[in-house]
Parts: C-alpha cells; structure tokens; sequence
C-alpha cells in the first residue's frame, strides 16, 4: 500500500480508466513450502524413520532430489565407498510423472504424512519399497497457472465469473526460478474504470488464480500502471 503525496485529484465530473503499463520481478514464487516439504523415509525395512525438511524454495524435481541427498549424506544414509544412492528422484518426461527408485532392499519411502511432499511428486499416500516407481500421477510441481495482479482503485474485471480488483494476469514460468521476469500488456493495453475520483493511497497485492496470496521472499515488484481520461468519441 503506497500513501500518495500528494493526493491525485481526478475530474468530478469525468470518467477515467486505468491500465498496467508493465511488472517487473525475479521469479521467487516458491513451489515448496511447508504445506508439503516433509520427506519420510527408512534405512531398516521400517522400523525407525527420518524426515526430511526442505526449506521453503522454487524447486525443480532434479533440485528437489539433489537437496534430498545432499541431507542424506549428512544423515550417512549413502553407500560412502561407491558415493551411491539407495534413493533416486528423476522425473518421467513423457508420461509427465516422477520416479522413485530405491535399490537397496532396506530402504522405503512413506508418503502417508502430513506436509508430505508426496502429492507434489504424484504420488498419493502410500510407502515405496525397493525398486522402480513411478507416480500414480502427474506431477504438481507447479501450481500456479497464473498470476494475478490486483487493484484496488479499478472495477469491472472479472475473474472465473466473479467480479475482481485483477488489472492483468501473467505467466510466471515464462522464465525460470531466480530469473527476472519483465512483462507487459501485448499487443494492446487492457483498460478499466477507475472508481474513485480521489486517490490518496494505492494498494496492490499480487494472487494466484485461487485468490491466495503468492509470497514473494522478500523480492521487490516495480509495477507502473497508466491512468487516462476517458474519450467520449461521439461527443469529439
């Protein structure tokens, strides 16, 4: 929320209508957070288990296993003299799934936890044990499909049907996590009325398609927006 001094004073008696000029971010929007960054797994058949905890980030699934055995090897749950892992995430291309593979027969995997990272992977809530597995489903690495930039000072946007304060939506994944992202209307700014003729503050909030709110970590946002006096073309 920006405290506008001084005010903007608009026209009473003129309309006015604003549009995003353009956004510019570093893609910081995490995809793992601690709604599902616990993995539980076993080096003893099953009778003990260690868990796991990433630490909030933008993962990709080689990432996601790399951290994993990187925090294995501190747990010493690694084969030391051949520098080989008993369990291997990697992701299934074609089919849009991931793979677990286990090779050693002491080793298991639980999903059935809470906070698992499990559904992220595809995988419901069930235990892996040695060998090949691949997830019952996709993978939901990504669960934003946009990104919605809201407003406080516009009206008549609509958003799955209901009336909204989003200006503009974009794409997060046009570039990759830790990449700036500059984007901008094309080809063609999108307008709507502005609903105040006194503007003394501005409040914008970015959503995900579902209205929650996306955490930046910490990452700045430079957002222009553009208002202009509405031209009554029959009248000119």
């Amino acid at each position: 929320t920006f405290n506008l001094l001084p005010p903007i004073h608009l026209k009473q008696d003129t309309q006015y209508e604003a549009a995003l000029l353009s956004i510019n971010l570093y893609n910081s929007i995490p995809n793992i957070t601690n709604e599902n960054n616990k993995f539980k797994y076993s080096v003893d058949n099953g009778k003990t288990w260690k868990i796991i905890t990433l630490d909030t980030g933008s993962y990709e699934i080689n990432s996601i296993n790399n951290e994993i055995q990187r925090i294995m090897i501190n747990n010493g749950d690694f084969n030391a003299d051949n520098d080989e892992f008993y369990i291997t995430i990697s992701a299934d291309i074609p089919e849009l799934k991931s793979i677990i593979n286990i090779t050693n027969p002491l080793y298991s995997v639980d999903f059935n936890i809470e906070n698992s990272i499990g559904p992220t992977l595809g995988f419901q809530s069930v235990v892996l044990s040695l060998g090949y597995n691949k997830s019952q489903s996709i993978v939901d690495i990504t669960k934003i499909n946009l990104v919605l930039v809201n407003v406080d000072i516009i009206s008549g946007s609509y958003v799955s049907g209901c009336l909204s304060p989003c200006i503009y939506s974009f794409d997060p994944y046009k570039v990759p996590p830790g990449y700036k992202l500059d984007d901008r209307p094309n080809p063609s700014l999108t307008y709507y009325p502005v609903n105040r003729t006194s503007i003394n503050s501005l409040r914008i909030w970015l959503t995900y398609q579902t209205n929650k709110p996306i955490d930046l970590q910490g990452e700045k946002v430079t957002i222009k927006i553009k208002i202009r006096e509405v031209i009554n073309i029959k009248k000119e």
